[in-house]
């Protein structure tokens, strides 16, 4: 399902305007977003938390010379499923 999918999906489940849902999306994301930049976390219970996970520096190979390299130390975002999701997807 990609985003125009998602939107049209959301807006038959909710009686709301294509264009209202995509607004509501479009804030739902930003905010999020900027809450991660902000080393925080989202925590939407039965549905899962968006937090931000580290990685640490380590060494690599560049696949094409099988030279090594060093691949810096970095932030990710990390979804972490909730039980009542989990549940829900293996039909329980």
């Amino acid at each position: 399902m990609n985003k125009t999918e998602l939107i049209s999906a959301m807006a038959k489940e909710t009686n709301l305007a294509k264009k209202d849902v995509e607004a509501v999306l479009k804030s739902f994301i930003d905010v999020v977003s900027d809450e991660l930049k902000n080393d925080g976390k989202v925590q939407l219970v039965g549905f899962g938390t968006f937090e931000v996970g580290t990685r640490a520096a380590r060494e690599g190979r560049n696949p094409q010379t099988g030279e090594t390299m060093t691949i810096e130390a970095s932030r990710a975002p990390k979804f972490k499923a909730g039980k009542a999701l989990k549940d829900a997807v293996n039909g329980r």
